[in-house]
């Protein structure tokens, strides 16, 4: 009876986003889940590659389930999974939604490695970008551009793309520093800092903020030119590089 009650002590159910997989010997994987109530957790899914698998495609990168888990001592264990958002096969059928979403799924798991507090909320926020994403409501490019700084700014890192982010000057300026936090006034300014065309920031304040009619009639170049800022800001304040980057493709 003790075991019994240990055992359901241990198991709990969440909602989850699959941010990545990788194979454990012949027919497992280990699934790495961004939940809604538990943050980030890493778990196996017993038998998942086997043809005759209960789990089907519902444990597949971009997918959203409702898991019923086992807490183990390193890895938890998959028991349950009920689809609930099917973003994986409408994502994967176009390559610049799918880089997109990679890029996305790994910035994700970075972000919730060690910041649980903030889990629920990035995995909400993740949620909205691959349902935008599967139903292609705008370019792919746009939507994680948007997706990155909401990201970074749910993380406590918002950026600032008028007023100078380093003393609070109104803007808008000129220049941009990721290290400072956006845009800065003349005074502020690091030197070399990048002075990015006034529709570029203008872009950036969009997508941060959610303005599409803005950012769907944004022109190419200003796209290109927010993108490398994005990510410098992106990967300063991981202080790692996001490798799936270099598989974005950009007009």
């Amino acid at each position: 009876m003790s075991g019994s009650s240990s055992f359901a002590a241990r198991t709990y159910r969440d909602d989850a986003v699959v941010l990545r997989t990788h194979k454990l010997g012949e027919a497992d994987r280990i699934i790495t889940l961004l939940t809604r109530e538990h943050g980030q957790v890493r778990a196996v899914a017993k038998g998942v590659r086997r043809t005759s698998s209960k789990f089907g495609g519902r444990l597949e990168p971009f997918m959203v389930a409702d898991l019923q888990l086992i807490s183990g001592r390193t890895l938890d264990i998959i028991s349950q999974a009920v689809s609930k958002g099917s973003y994986g096969q409408q994502i994967a059928a176009h390559y610049d939604r799918y880089t997109v979403a990679t890029a996305m799924a790994e910035t994700a798991e970075r972000l919730t490695d060690s910041d649980q507090e903030s889990a629920g909320a990035q995995y909400r926020l993740l949620i909205g970008a691959f349902s935008a994403l599967a139903r292609g409501e705008h370019a792919a490019e746009l939507i994680l551009d948007s997706y990155l700084l909401r990201a970074l700014s749910t993380a406590g890192w918002a950026p600032s793309f008028t007023d100078c982010a380093r003393c609070g000057n109104p803007g808008p300026h000129s220049a941009f520093s990721a290290a400072l936090g956006g845009a800065v006034c003349h005074d502020c300014r690091p030197p070399g800092s990048p002075s990015p065309a006034a529709q570029t920031m203008v872009l950036l304040a969009a997508l941060l903020t959610g303005d599409w009619p803005v950012a769907d009639a944004s022109d190419p170049a200003n796209r290109r030119e927010a993108a490398g800022l994005v990510a410098s800001y992106v990967q300063w304040h991981l202080e790692r590089v996001v490798r799936s980057f270099r598989l974005v493709e950009r007009l």
